[in-house]
């Protein structure tokens, strides 16, 4: 079985290469435009994007749309993650979250696969807290200030140790589950 990863995120072609590999899918990278809407939730971003794509002719195709939710931040950045990451970056993540006690956040990956002529979407999940500051230079994006146990942050760990415990990493056990049940 052959899967197209579509992003433009390398970190996240990485972490599905070595998730998606235990269960013998291979995968391609590919970078196909397709239409994302603004809204509030992941899954409505990934199924109007899945639509797009299958309106193109893609098949076997997987994508995703993440997030970190800041409890003291009303879940913010949530969907606007990949943008508040590209402007404020972790640093204005930080600053944001000076002298905040209540420091609860997690991290949501919903994920759009297309098999088989098939359609699966599942959101995994990864409770912690944001750090007081970063640590580590492994992974991308927030990992450095986030941490699922409050102490080491996800950019301090192996990529197989993270996908054990990441958003991604749920997310994917749950996509296989399903692909398990249509093939």
């Amino acid at each position: 079985m052959r899967l197209k990863i579509i992003t433009s995120n390398p970190g996240k072609v990485i972490e599905y290469r070595e998730a998606l590999s235990l269960f013998s899918i291979d995968t391609e990278h590919v970078r196909i435009p397709y239409d994302e809407i603004q809204t509030s939730e992941l899954r409505d971003v990934v199924k109007y994007g899945m639509t797009s794509l299958k309106e193109q002719g893609v098949k076997d195709f997987i994508i995703d749309d993440s997030g970190l939710f800041v409890d003291a931040l009303n879940g913010f950045p949530g969907v606007y993650s990949s943008y508040v990451q590209k402007t404020l970056g972790n640093a204005g993540i930080l600053k944001l979250m000076e002298n905040v006690s209540e420091r609860g956040a997690n991290f949501q990956c919903c994920i759009g696969c297309n098999i088989n002529g098939d359609d699966i979407i599942v959101t995994g999940r990864c409770d912690g807290v944001i750090l007081k500051e970063e640590k580590g230079t492994e992974g991308f994006g927030y990992d450095p200030i986030f941490s699922n146990d409050g102490d080491i942050s996800l950019a301090e760990m192996p990529i197989s140790e993270k996908n054990g415990i990441s958003h991604r990493g749920n997310a994917v056990r749950l996509l296989i589950d399903k692909i398990k049940d249509i093939i």
